[in-house]
C-alpha cells in the first residue's frame, strides 16, 4: 500500500478538483487542512511514501527529510521552489517533481492591482463601515497621471506595465540586470533603484524571493518613498524589511498592500494585523480555480508517472 499525504489544503478543496482514486486501489490518500510545524510534521508524516506540497507552505529541510524514512516522492505545486533541500532528498532516494505554474502569471498581477486600488481608495475601511451602517469617511487618491514603479519586469512584472499605462500612469522599473533595451518593449523606463523609490506613487514587487533579495526593500528605500505612496508585495515577505515597514505604516508615512509575510500563516497576534494604512490578504496571489485544478491534476499525473518508473517534471532524483 502506498500512502499519499496532500498537505496544506487550507480551503478543503483538494478532493474537489481531481479524482485521487484514479491512482489505484493500492493507494491511500490523506488530506491535511491545517499547517504543520516541523516537529509535528516529522511525527505525522513519518509513515507516508508520497508528499504533495502546496507551493512553499511546508519547507522540507534536511532535518525534516531525515525523519521521514518511507518518503520516496515529493510533488510540489508550481514551477519554482526554494524550501526543499534537494541534496538531502536525493541522498535519501527521494524524487522531487513539480507541476505547471497554473495561472499565476495572470492571477498574481491581478491581485497586485486589487491591492493597489484597495489601498488608494481605502476600500477595506469603507467596506467595513458600510457593513456597520456608516457612510464615507476617507478621501482616496487617483492613479491617472501618477508613476508606477515595478521592482522586477519579468513574467509577472511585465504584465503590470500595460495595466498601469491603461490607468494613464508613467511606468518605471528596476531590477539588478534590467536595461533600457529590455524595459522599452513593455512600455517601461529603466531607472535606478533610488530613483524608483523617490519618484513612484505606487510600487509593486515582482522579483523572486531568496537570500539575494532578503531585505531588498529596507529602511532606506521606505524612507525615500513619497508621503502617502503605496508599496505592494505579492512576491515574498522577506523582500521587505518588516520592522521598517511597520514603523512607516504606524507613522502614516506610506500605505501598503501585502499578500505575503515573513511567517505564514500570519500569527493571530502579529502587529501587521492591527497596523494602520495597510491592506492585508492571506497569500492569495496564486489561489484561483484554474490554478488549483492544474496543480492537483498535475500532482496526480506526477504520481502515476513515478509509479510507472517514468517521473515527469523532475526537479531532483537519485542518479539524475
Amino acid at each position: 500500500m502506498i500512502r499519499v499525504a496532500v498537505l496544506d489544503d487550507y480551503q478543503n478543496v483538494a478532493r474537489r478538483y481531481v479524482d485521487w482514486s484514479s491512482l489505484g486501489d493500492d493507494v491511500t490518500v490523506d488530506v491535511f487542512g491545517e499547517p504543520l510545524g516541523s516537529e509535528e510534521a516529522a511525527a505525522r508524516l513519518a509513515d507516508y511514501d508520497v508528499l504533495c506540497l502546496m507551493r512553499e507552505r511546508l519547507p522540507l529541510p534536511r532535518s525534516l527529510i531525515e525523519k521521514l524514512p518511507r518518503l520516496k516522492l515529493v510533488v510540489v505545486t508550481g514551477g519554482r521552489v526554494r524550501v526543499i533541500d534537494f541534496d538531502a532528498a536525493v541522498a535519501q532516494g527521494i524524487t522531487v517533481c513539480h507541476t505547471s505554474a497554473g495561472e499565476s502569471e495572470h492571477a498574481t498581477p491581478e491581485l497586485a492591482w486589487a491591492l493597489i486600488l484597495a489601498a488608494a481608495r481605502h476600500l477595506p475601511d469603507e467596506f467595513q463601515r458600510m457593513r456597520e451602517g456608516s457612510w464615507q469617511q476617507t478621501i482616496g487618491t487617483t492613479l491617472g497621471g501618477k508613476t508606477l514603479g515595478l521592482i522586477g519586469l519579468g513574467k509577472l512584472g511585465s504584465r503590470m506595465a500595460p495595466i498601469g499605462r491603461a490607468f494613464g500612469m508613467r511606468v518605471v522599473a528596476w531590477s539588478p540586470n534590467l536595461t533600457q533595451e529590455k524595459a522599452a518593449p513593455h512600455g517601461a523606463e529603466a531607472v535606478s533603484k533610488t530613483s524608483l523609490f523617490e519618484t513612484s506613487d505606487a510600487i509593486s514587487i515582482h522579483i523572486p524571493g531568496g537570500a539575494a533579495s532578503k531585505d531588498l526593500v529596507g529602511a532606506a528605500e521606505i524612507d525615500a518613498m513619497k508621503p502617502g505612496a503605496i508599496l505592494v508585495n505579492t512576491s515574498r515577505g522577506p523582500i521587505v524589511n518588516e520592522a521598517a515597514l511597520l514603523a512607516a505604516l504606524k507613522e502614516g508615512r506610506i500605505r501598503a498592500g501585502l499578500d505575503v509575510y515573513d511567517i505564514e500563516p500570519l500569527p493571530k497576534d502579529h502587529p501587521l494585523r492591527t497596523a494602520p494604512n495597510v491592506v492585508l490578504s492571506p497569500h492569495l496571489g496564486f489561489v484561483t480555480e484554474g490554478a488549483y485544478r492544474a496543480f492537483y491534476q498535475d500532482t496526480v499525473d506526477a504520481i502515476q508517472a513515478w509509479r510507472m518508473g517514468k517521473p515527469i517534471r523532475v526537479l531532483a532524483a537519485p542518479g539524475a
